[in-house]
């Protein structure tokens, strides 16, 4: 069965925005660093860059190793939308959890808006692939994973070494200890830490 997972970027205080949904303060360091980290999260999780820029990380026609579909919360897509891209990951199966967007539906046909039941959804998406189908990939936001946390196989976290103060948290929920444990761990140049975990 297909694994959920949630690949996200954090600051050490556990944010995956601030508090308006900026993410320009995450510190990817000097020229080279910032490149020698963008190549390396690409070349492992190819599929999760936007459509904006694909071309110029030289992704165009590069099949997708991990993933098949994406699902986001409308907050997540509204940023996207907001900044021209209605269609924000175009190689994938877009689905964006919004009962407010539900009535309008998105600005693009590629695009899937289902107004409620991320579990249910979820398990749906689970079922229909077959062993060594790709998996799916929750890019945001957190209170989508707070809904789907039962639902999650694997995190992948890239851990920014910066403290927010205030903002969106990783996992917006009820109180529901959920634990992980790290398979692998990648350190990159820049200080920003890459961490894969599986649900115990």
């Amino acid at each position: 069965m297909r694994k959920l997972v949630y690949y996200i970027g954090v600051t050490l205080d556990g944010r995956i925005a601030g508090p308006d949904g900026q993410a320009d303060f995450f510190p990817v360091g000097d020229e080279a660093q910032a490149a020698s980290y963008a190549d390396g999260v690409n070349a492992l999780y190819p599929e999760t860059v936007p459509a904006g820029l694909r071309t110029a990380a030289g992704l165009d026609g590069v099949p997708r190793r991990r993933f098949d579909t994406v699902l986001m919360g409308g907050a997540t897509y509204r940023l996207a939308a907001d900044a021209g891209l209605t269609s924000p990951y175009p190689h994938l199966r877009q689905y964006v959890v919004s009962a407010t967007l539900a009535g309008g539906g998105a600005a693009d046909p590629a695009v899937t808006v289902v107004p409620g039941d991320p579990v249910g959804l979820v398990r749906r998406l689970k079922r229909e692939g077959a062993d060594g189908a790709l998996d799916l990939w929750l890019c945001g936001g957190g209170r989508l994973a707070g809904a789907l946390l039962p639902e999650i196989d694997e995190l992948v976290v890239k851990s920014y070494p910066v403290i927010a103060g205030a903002g969106l948290p990783v996992v917006d929920g009820a109180f529901d200890p959920t634990a992980f444990e790290a398979a692998e761990r990648t350190a990159f140049p820049n200080g920003v830490t890459l961490t894969r975990l599986l649900r115990r």
